[in-house]
């Protein structure tokens, strides 16, 4: 059996998340932290984008968005449901994030949706590092953390908010927010999967 990777399974379930996670409504999803975010506008970092729908509610909102996707079945077919002009598209992943850090920018938030999760703790070690230089002074990370069963075919550890404090730490950043929460998924929360919403930031 092969190894299963951090983006095991999405090119293969690409039809069935793309109908599954638009049909979830962004400020719903986001309700829990929103009175958080940055007043726009400000440009914004959303790391493992997924089907563009979150990167299309920022932008809606006045923010300028960094949509960086791994997985490339996912990203064009999100770049083309969500074609808003202040969306850039971008191939790369955690940790390193060699394109996003080729481009010599910085911002004032970063969300990281359902992603932590699929790094082991030596790929988390580096991507914190990573994340954090990308941050402004006073910028946000906006993290959500997976609990529960894990899905076939799909590589994820169970990484608790405690843990992910620790780790940001030496990186300069600090917790403004640490709440665990249902799913909002139906399907998802009978299986008893939960959410924890993680808000860090970097220091003025």
């Amino acid at each position: 059996m092969a190894e299963l990777i951090s983006t095991s399974g999405y090119a293969e379930e690409a039809d069935d998340l793309f109908v599954r996670y638009e049909a979830l409504s962004a400020p719903e999803t986001h309700a829990h932290w929103r009175h958080l975010f940055p007043a726009p506008p400000v440009r914004t970092l959303d790391i493992g984008a997924g089907t563009g729908r979150d990167a299309a509610w920022l932008a809606s909102l006045g923010h300028s968005v960094l949509a960086v996707e791994p997985v490339e079945t996912m990203r064009r077919r999100a770049a083309k449901l969500h074609p808003e002009p202040q969306i850039t598209w971008l191939e790369d992943s955690l940790p390193e994030l060699v394109n996003t850090r080729a481009r010599g920018e910085a911002f004032g938030m970063v969300m990281m949706n359902a992603v932590w999760m699929h790094l082991t703790a030596d790929e988390r070690a580096i991507g914190m590092d990573r994340v954090a230089a990308l941050l402004v002074p006073g910028g946000r990370l906006f993290m959500s953390l997976r609990h529960g069963p894990i899905p076939d075919g799909r590589r994820m550890f169970d990484v608790t908010g405690e843990e992910t404090i620790a780790l940001a730490a030496p990186s300069g950043l600090r917790p403004v927010s640490h709440v665990r929460r249902n799913s909002i998924m139906s399907e998802n929360k009978a299986r008893g999967v939960e959410w924890t919403a993680l808000v860090l930031e970097k220091p003025s």
